[in-house]
């Protein structure tokens, strides 16, 4: 952003600053000397700025400080604290070595040179006298992403850590402290670099190795640290929804009768519903079982258990359990529609139309496609050819099949 006053290329250099054939990098910390003239720069590591000539310094309206004519913090972005130098974006500053943190505990990019081939002065105070306007502070989403408990380790060795890791799981006995204290004192994004750097130095999976050591709720806290955050949450969605359906494929007829009536009594045959009572059942029961039930239920209540689901739920529960029924009784039929509807009228669900296809081409493409054509007298490839173009309808056509 451009300031009133400003040159546009930015501030003449200081006679002798910085030195002949390094120009283009910040000197390391106390190599050299700043000037020691009005508007120089303070020793590197600390000092405060000399006084601002009175003509330029800022008025104290408005949060800034008269001498040195910088804002206060909190009124400008990257300014000092008192002692101290400002940070720039982009570097850390000057006195501050590239790697140290930036101004505020913001992580900060490694340094760089600026346009002109030299790194960018700082000036005393602004050309005539005027301020500019106050800019805001970093988000709030900012600000809050730096509350964790967990941060980013100062001075990181991804290698060092690896060998402290290896070391606590070899021999006999595991050290499980050194493994606790390694991991909780590390970001996400550098654990990841650990697994890298112990397949690297031991040619061994670090998470084979640590649920070899490790078992019980320690484990699979441990596990969860060292997975890169989008794939927990994907572990942890598909954990919540696998494993409790009976998958074994032998109905019990005398089950089927009672799970029945149960439903009747949870819905239809009271008033209100007992919600948890069909999804128990929807959730719990083998698909077979599931058809034996809706068929019991029908001559219980003299109506199908479709009919019953619409008569006592609505929205996304309604739709659930309604696909679990769909499901039970045809699959090939129950992803045909969706796959009919992701392409009727104007526009096309792109999202459901890749999933579907992709999901199930190696699973059931095959009975989808012909259910298709029976329930709506086209082929799935014509409907998906006449709704997409170029690549991607030539690669699902590729997938589907003529």
């Amino acid at each position: 952003m451009a300031y009133p006053g400003y040159p546009p290329s930015g501030y003449p250099a200081f006679p002798g600053y910085p030195p002949t054939g390094q120009e283009s990098v910040y000197p390391p910390a106390g190599q050299y000397t700043y000037p020691a003239a009005p508007g120089g720069y303070p020793p590197a590591g600390g000092g405060s700025f000399p006084a601002a000539p009175p003509s330029t310094g800022y008025p104290e309206a408005g949060g800034y400080p008269a001498p040195g004519g910088f804002p206060a913090p909190g009124g400008f972005p990257g300014a000092p604290q008192a002692g101290g130098m400002p940070s720039y974006p982009g570097g850390p500053g000057y006195g501050v070595p590239p790697t140290g943190p930036g101004f505020g505990g913001y992580p900060q990019p490694p340094a760089q040179s600026y346009a002109g081939g030299g790194p960018a002065q700082i000036p005393v105070g602004y050309p005539g006298g005027q301020a500019p306007s106050p800019m805001p502070g970093p988000p709030a989403a900012m600000v809050q992403y730096t509350q964790g408990t967990i941060q980013a380790a100062p001075n990181f060795d991804a290698g060092r850590d690896a060998e402290i890791l290896r070391k606590a799981m070899k021999g006999i006995g595991t050290n499980e402290k050194a493994i606790i204290d390694v991991v909780s004192n590390r970001s996400n994004d550098q654990r990841q670099k650990i697994k890298a750097a112990f397949k690297t130095m031991y040619g061994k999976d670090l998470i084979k190795d640590l649920k070899s050591e490790l078992s019980g709720n320690v484990e699979e806290l441990i596990l969860a640290l060292f997975m890169p955050r989008t794939y927990y949450d994907a572990w942890s969605l598909r954990h919540a929804m696998k494993g409790n359906r009976d998958e074994n494929q032998t109905v019990d007829y005398q089950k089927a009768q009672e799970d029945a009536q149960r439903l009747y009594q949870a819905g239809e045959g009271k008033l209100g519903t007992d919600e948890s009572c069909f999804n128990m059942v929807l959730a719990s029961r083998s698909f077979p079982q599931l058809r034996a039930t809706a068929e019991a239920y029908s001559r219980i209540a003299n109506r199908d258990l479709a009919s019953s689901i619409d008569r006592e739920f609505s929205g996304n529960v309604e739709r659930g359990l309604k696909a679990i029924l769909q499901c039970a009784f045809d699959r090939p039929a129950f992803f045909a529609e969706r796959l009919y509807y992701a392409m009727k009228g104007a526009g096309t669900d792109d999202s459901t139309l890749i999933r579907i296809i992709v999901t199930r081409s190696e699973i059931d493409l095959v009975q989808i496609k012909q259910k298709f054509t029976e329930m709506y007298q086209k082929t799935l490839a014509t409907m998906v050819a006449s709704d997409t173009s170029g690549d991607y309808r030539r690669l699902l056509l590729a997938i589907v099949g003529q």
